[in-house]
């Protein structure tokens, strides 16, 4: 049985993430959902009063233009508690501001949560507390399973909500929809029809101020070791029986297991690479290397690409590339899968002959089956037809569908702890190969399509 959430308390409410995202989402939720009721408390190491947040709470719902009886009682009853959460004392004070079983989502970076998450081991734990964590979920495989030992002690992991919003429940559906609610698609979902698979996603987007946590991480832990592997979960995994939490995280879970660095060579099988100056979209982007916060010297990479294999019978031999970037000059963000060519084409057929592909785009969801058909003229020349449908948008932003799930007690949506551990296990080869040089980090000027070298996926 599933335990609902009765305070939600966000600790770092002070910060961006709470204010840009997380209350937005939730002033949406409400809106969408009068008959929801919750408590809202906020946290932060800032000295607010109860009117101060509630401003800012306000504000943030505007941007959704979120209203109703539920809004306007989140609104008049929440509370704001200034608190160092690596204090006892302080998560105390928090607790004592909570109603019936709490939810606490750590909007703060991972070294502040993960102290947080020691302190409550000494304390005495509110009944039916739930955690939730913002990624990365330790910095390599060592610290994802200590970390998962901690948070073991601390509270079941039905109740640990490992938080990637990447995917969100409408994203993950349609997929799942399309995979096995189709049956031209299903019987061809394998490596006796699919020659690749290409996940990849490109940003406009520069740095935007984010040099504190991205010079650290870079696109492949940023990126790749998150959010991609999830999405390669869902295009490859076994269907579920049904789509309750455990059975879709086991099918996520098993297939990551299987999952390695294409031929066991990370320094053939992935890229780096940083943007220098350029314009993106129109405006002046100065080199990576010259952002306010960057430290040239640890060579941090902007653009990461890197090709998996999965050891599978579905899935032998075929090659999954996982790319990501940011200071493109295309915004791609879609999942690519290109079909083995035709067996046989008749002599005599003139023009492409480049095998299907089918295109799922993210964000917004959209499908493009890319086939080969007879010229509306010569009928011996073969063009490129495009057969193209939208999905629809999900009722709620992928942040409000997260918060959805931590509230009902569904964790169908958060990374369980095998599964964190097995993401950073799998790009770990990489990241070895990486901080010896072995793979030289290139530069592509920003607005570009990446290094010149490169060869375009997908």
């Amino acid at each position: 049985m599933t335990q609902t959430v009765d305070t939600l308390a966000i600790l770092g409410a002070s910060g961006d993430l709470s204010a840009r995202l997380l209350l937005p989402a939730i002033g949406q939720l409400l809106s969408d959902h009068p008959d929801r009721r919750f408590r809202l408390v906020g946290a932060g190491f800032e000295d607010w009063t109860d009117a101060h947040w509630r401003s800012v709470v306000r504000a943030s719902f505007k941007t959704m233009k979120a209203t109703g009886p539920a809004v306007e009682e989140v609104l008049k009853e929440t509370v704001y508690v200034q608190a160092d959460v690596t204090q006892a004392a302080d998560l105390e004070r928090i607790f004592a501001a909570c109603e019936g079983a709490p939810a606490l989502y750590f909007a703060l970076p991972p070294a502040i949560t993960a102290k947080a998450c020691g302190v409550l081991g000494t304390m005495d734990l509110p009944r039916g507390l739930t955690l939730a964590l913002e990624k990365p979920f330790g910095t390599d495989k060592r610290s994802a399973i200590a970390l998962n030992k901690q948070l073991a002690t601390l509270v079941p992991e039905d109740r640990i909500h490992r938080v990637d919003h990447f995917l969100g429940r409408s994203t993950v559906f349609n997929l799942i929809g399309l995979r096995f609610a189709n049956s031209i698609l299903e019987p061809l979902w394998n490596s006796d029809h699919i020659e690749r698979v290409d996940i990849v996603y490109d940003e406009s987007l520069a740095l935007e101020g984010r040099a504190r946590y991205y010079d650290n991480a870079g696109a492949l832990v940023d990126m790749i070791q998150s959010h991609l592997l999830q999405v390669l979960a869902v295009v490859a995994m076994e269907p579920p029986s049904t789509l309750d939490a455990v059975d879709l995280r086991d099918a996520k879970a098993t297939v990551l297991r299987a999952t390695r660095v294409w031929k066991d060579s990370p320094v053939e099988s992935s890229r780096r690479a940083r943007y220098t100056a350029g314009q993106v979209e129109g405006e002046t982007v100065p080199s990576y290397v010259k952002e306010p916060g960057v430290d040239p010297s640890r060579g941090t990479e902007t653009l990461a690409e890197v090709t998996l294999q999965i050891d599978t019978w579905r899935w032998a031999g075929v090659p999954f590339t996982l790319r990501s970037g940011k200071a493109l000059g295309e915004r791609r963000r879609e999942v690519v899968v290109t079909f083995k060519p035709a067996r046989h084409v008749p002599k005599g057929l003139k023009g492409t002959k480049e095998p299907t592909k089918l295109r799922i785009m993210l964000a917004p969801d959209e499908m493009s089956l890319e086939l080969n058909v007879n010229g509306p003229g010569d009928p011996f020349e073969i063009e490129r037809a495009a057969l193209s449908v939208s999905f629809g948008p999900g009722q709620l932003l992928a942040y409000g569908e997260v918060l959805e799930g931590i509230l009902d007690g569904d964790p169908s949506l958060s990374v369980r702890g095998d599964t964190a551990v097995d993401c950073w296990r799998i790009v770990a080869p990489v990241l070895t190969e990486w901080r010896k040089d072995e793979v030289p980090l290139q530069n592509y000027r920003a607005g570009s399509e990446g290094p010149a070298s490169w060869k375009r996926i997908g």
